[in-house]
């Protein structure tokens, strides 16, 4: 309770004028305002002397403590008065504690609020590729107010999304860069595409769980390009499959390891190189041509040709002109004891090779040896006998 006017003058007359403290402004200290003053009061502090009032010895009297400072506390901001006796008493209270958790509970607010929007927009983001479940476990973190990256990073670190991003970690172990998620669908629905166009059966691009197709992780973990992936198809479709049996006879006797299983698969798959498989068809192709025009060749003869240049529709033909006049050659070469005239002998100057000079040679002396032989002796001229029976060079 504070001092009346009276108190504070008898107490104030207790210290010398220079120190003294006006009613007003100790009441302005201990956050009171001054009560009106009735001029119709004799007010001591005005009008008479301050006396010492005696002290009395009697224990049933209460001495009045009295105050000697007032402070704001740091922490409550609550306004506090000391009395000499070293007691204190709160006399307003403050409201750091409550304005501190007002201001705690809207930062929380706010925290939340920015972390829903965080996931609001990554849920969004996967859901447009049907994976929304993938964000699902990452509620719990809505409260940390964690940023959208903050979001990623940590959805990265689920099994979930390993699993359904496999062939990231695939390529990482070979020193590739992991695709982003969006990269990563974007190559999955090219795949996918390239085979729909080509026939494929859905068994090849099946989607399983959060659309996860796991025939085309081997394809991403290769670093194979949807241009690739064409390559490979249209070169097992149009230039195997879908061709002429001898070109698939060829194959398969050449390399017998791809008969053991499908040639699409084998084609398909990035462990044989794109490279190879074109070597290898080729050969096939040239051997496939062989078998039409009745003749025969091996893969390393054919692997030769390819290497050459030589493409099937030159092989065809090439090979259609040899069997024309391969035998009668041999016949020939017999007859006036040259060397002998083989297949070998004429693909040199058919597909216009290494050792293609000497084979015309050889040719050529042995049409002519038959021409000298027969003219003048038969019905035929020696244009048409070189035509008939050496065949068509």
């Amino acid at each position: 309770m504070a001092y009346t006017r009276n108190e504070w003058a008898k107490y104030q007359a207790n210290f010398p004028e220079e120190d003294r403290v006006t009613y007003e402004d100790y009441l302005a200290s201990i956050g009171e305002a001054p009560a009106a003053v009735n001029p119709t009061v004799d007010d001591p502090a005005v009008d008479d002397p301050v006396v010492d009032e005696p002290v009395v010895d009697d224990p049933t009297v209460v001495v009045k403590k009295k105050p000697v400072e007032t402070y704001i506390d740091d922490e409550t901001g609550d306004t506090i008065r000391v009395y000499d006796d070293g007691s204190e008493e709160v006399i307003k209270k403050g409201t750091k504690k409550i304005d501190a958790a007002t201001a705690a509970t809207a930062a929380k607010a706010v925290k939340r609020a920015e972390g829903q929007s965080a996931f609001d927009l990554l849920t969004s983001e996967f859901g447009a590729f049907g994976m929304g479940g993938l964000v699902e476990p990452l509620k719990q973190f809505i409260e940390e107010g964690i940023s959208r990256d903050e979001f990623v990073l940590r959805l990265r670190g689920t099994d979930a999304y390993k699993k359904r991003f496999a062939a990231n970690a695939q390529r990482t172990a070979k020193g590739l860069r992991a695709l982003s998620e969006a990269e990563y669908v974007g190559l999955e629905d090219q795949y996918q595409n390239i085979m729909r166009n080509y026939g494929l059966p859905a068994n090849y691009y099946t989607r399983g769980e959060m659309g996860r197709q796991e025939g085309f992780e081997k394809f991403i973990g290769n670093d194979v390009s949807a241009v690739e992936l064409e390559d490979r198809i249209s070169t097992a479709q149009n230039r195997v499959v879908n061709s002429n049996p001898e070109v698939v006879k060829a194959l398969k006797e050449f390399y017998p390891g791809i008969s053991n299983g499908d040639i699409l698969s084998y084609v398909l798959d990035p462990t044989n190189a794109i490279e190879n498989i074109k070597r290898k068809v080729t050969a096939a192709e040239i051997g496939g041509a062989a078998y039409q025009s009745g003749l025969q060749t091996g893969m390393v003869r054919a692997e030769e040709l390819g290497a050459a240049g030589i493409t099937k529709a030159q092989a065809q033909q090439g090979f259609g002109t040899i069997a024309g006049g391969l035998q009668r050659g041999s016949q020939l070469a017999a007859i006036y004891g040259e060397n002998p005239y083989t297949q070998t002998t004429a693909e040199q100057e058919v597909f216009n090779i290494a050792g293609a000079q000497e084979s015309r040679k050889q040719r050529q002396k042995i049409t002519g040896l038959e021409k000298a032989a027969f003219g003048g002796q038969t019905g035929l001229s020696s244009t048409a006998l070189a035509r008939d029976r050496a065949g068509a060079y």
